[in-house]
Parts: structure tokens; C-alpha cells; sequence
């Protein structure tokens, strides 16, 4: 098991397309992973879990099915509806059948997307019992989003474990995020013009040199 990581950990973003599906990838690779995406929430051109396996070229035993497959690329409660589906907290338990050293998780979308009329994202994560690892995006208006994020997840007393930080480097965000959040920068993925199992290995190994051995 790696040493930085949990066994088991909840990916989430400070926002739609702030890069946690490519994160998630680089993840899976490098952890040798299991990958689960409990909600999918557009079905075309494809899923992130098919994304997922297409980009890393892993094997389909380290990809479990996902609970929902909604087919309207919108927030969970409003693709259900469409789907005339009802989501539940209740209809959600953590896999167990895996054989990988680590479990990752995605949401869709941000902490507080609804899944239904009661229930966000965020009340999944505290379900799930599982601290989270936090993208954001490096351009602007990251520093606000991220702040906000954190101060959801310390409000809902989830655990952080700590910010990766998506596209071309910000010196200045990144120092804020730091010290406003109060939580420590994991790693910055730059700009992958392409996204393939080498980059995705090369950029795992260079963001965790210090922690670990990836296999």
C-alpha cells in the first residue's frame, strides 16, 4: 500500500472539467488501482470509467460498475429525473470484491452537485465514510473555488488529504491555496498534450518521487 495514500480515497473537483477524470487516470495507474465512479452522468462519446481504461490501457479487472449511468451530461438529480430514476443515499456501498491495493472513487462534478432533493455530493462522500483527495484547476477564479470546497468538506468534518492541482503552474495560486486552505499541495499535473499510459506514469512518478515507488 502506498504510504501517501489510503487504501481507500473519494476523488472530487472544485468544479465540472477541472481535470479529476485525467487525475483519476494518473491515479489508477500509478497506485495500480481499483476505479469506481458511482455516478455517471452523460453517456456519450464515453463514460469516465471507459475513458479511464482507454487512457491507462488497464485491464477491466481494475474497473467496477458504476451504480447510476444516466444518459444527459447534466447534474445527477436533473439526469435522473429525465431518466425518471430515483437516486438514494441507500443505494450506494463501498465495492468489496476489488483485488487492488487501493480503492479510487470519483463524484461527479463538485461537492455540492444534488443527487436528488435532498441529498449533494458531498452527503455521498460522508456516507462512503472517505477523506478526499481535492482537484483544482491553476488558472483563475481556482483560489476561491478551492477555498470554498475545503471549507465545505471541513464543515461536513471529511478528511482532505490534499489538493492536486490541474493545468499550467501558478506559483501565486498554488502559495494561496496552500495558505489560505491550509492543506498541503500534493502535486501539480501540468498541461499533457497527450494522455497516454506513459504520461500519465511519468507524471505520477514525478509528483510522488518523495513518497513512494509506484509499480
Amino acid at each position: 500500500m502506498n504510504s501517501l495514500f489510503p487504501k481507500q480515497f473519494f476523488v472530487t473537483g472544485t468544479d465540472t472539467n477541472v481535470g479529476k477524470t485525467v487525475v483519476s487516470a494518473m491515479l489508477t495507474l500509478g497506485l495500480g488501482a481499483a476505479y469506481w465512479k458511482p455516478i455517471q452522468s452523460g453517456l456519450e462519446p464515453i463514460t469516465d470509467t471507459h475513458y479511464i481504461q482507454k487512457a491507462t490501457q488497464l485491464d477491466s479487472f481494475h474497473f467496477l460498475p458504476e451504480r447510476f449511468l444516466l444518459p444527459e451530461p447534466l447534474s445527477p438529480h436533473a439526469s435522473a429525473a429525465i431518466a425518471k430514476i430515483q437516486i438514494n443515499l441507500s443505494d450506494f456501498q463501498l465495492p468489496t470484491t476489488y483485488e487492488k491495493p487501493h480503492l479510487i472513487v470519483e463524484g461527479a462534478g463538485g461537492l455540492l452537485v444534488p443527487l436528488n432533493q435532498q441529498d449533494l455530493m458531498i452527503n455521498l462522500i460522508q456516507k462512503l465514510s472517505l477523506p478526499v483527495c481535492l482537484v483544482a484547476r491553476s488558472s483563475l477564479g481556482t483560489i476561491n473555488h478551492t477555498l470554498l470546497s475545503i471549507q465545505a468538506l471541513r464543515q461536513a468534518e471529511i478528511p482532505i488529504l490534499g489538493v492536486i492541482i490541474n493545468g499550467a503552474k501558478n506559483q501565486i495560486n498554488r502559495e494561496a491555496i496552500a495558505h489560505y486552505g491550509k492543506v498541503p499541495i500534493l502535486g501539480e499535473l501540468d498541461v499533457l498534450n497527450e494522455i497516454n499510459p506513459a504520461t500519465l506514469k511519468r507524471s505520477f512518478h514525478e509528483m510522488f518521487a518523495d513518497f513512494c515507488h509506484a509499480p
